[in-house]
């Protein structure tokens, strides 16, 4: 049970996501009422490197049993989306030249969550096959974008399948029916109470 679980072994960890994510109970979103089938896996800042190891374990042992996993690694999707349209070089020059509060709102702009990212996300959802959505990446895109705003953005296209944002923080239970994401363990809690915490998910 959280936070146990979190603090066991990044083995047992595995072991457990992926006895949810081959479960029917999982992949059929049972049990989720009306909520989005939005879940958030937390892992310890520093444990980064050990999870793109365990992000990349789950997707190919998933596959051999005929799973498929769509992982999205939301730090390669805005950098396709920045040189897509040619402003990579742009970018740079304005990063040399200007503060980098003035570099945050430039990327904010260019990679507005309604008008860039999502549409990118759901041409993504659309046209590869999958069962699980991965999201990865989420500590490199702050503070550019938020995975709070992110989430909210995202209830309206990613319905038919559980999405999975591998998150390099805490899931902070405030309250009855109230939870926050508290991003890298040390930010400033974002209240958001549609995702339900993976590593305490029971099959």
């Amino acid at each position: 049970m959280y936070p146990d679980l979190l603090e066991q072994p990044i083995k047992n960890r595995q072991d457990h996501l992926l006895r949810v994510m081959r479960s029917p109970r999982f992949l059929e979103m049972s049990g989720l009422g009306n909520e989005v089938p939005f879940f958030i896996c937390p892992f310890h800042p520093y444990e980064t490197n050990e999870m793109v190891r365990v992000i990349q374990q789950l997707d190919n042992t998933l596959a051999n049993e005929g799973i498929k996993v769509l992982n999205i690694n939301l730090y390669d999707l805005c950098i396709d989306i920045i040189k897509r349209d040619d402003n990579w070089d742009m970018v740079i020059a304005f990063e040399h030249e200007n503060t980098k509060d003035e570099l945050k709102e430039l990327l904010q702009a260019m990679l507005d969550p309604q008008e860039f990212l999502i549409p990118a996300i759901a041409h993504k959802i659309k046209h590869q096959e999958h069962h699980i959505l991965f999201l990865t990446g989420v500590g490199e895109i702050y503070p550019y974008l938020r995975s709070h705003t992110l989430l909210n953005n995202l209830q309206n296209i990613v319905k038919k399948h559980p999405m999975v944002m591998f998150y390099p923080g805490k899931y902070v239970e405030t309250g009855k029916s109230s939870t926050a994401l508290v991003l890298f363990e040390c930010l400033k809690a974002s209240p958001y109470y549609r995702a339900f915490n993976i590593l305490k998910y029971q099959v």
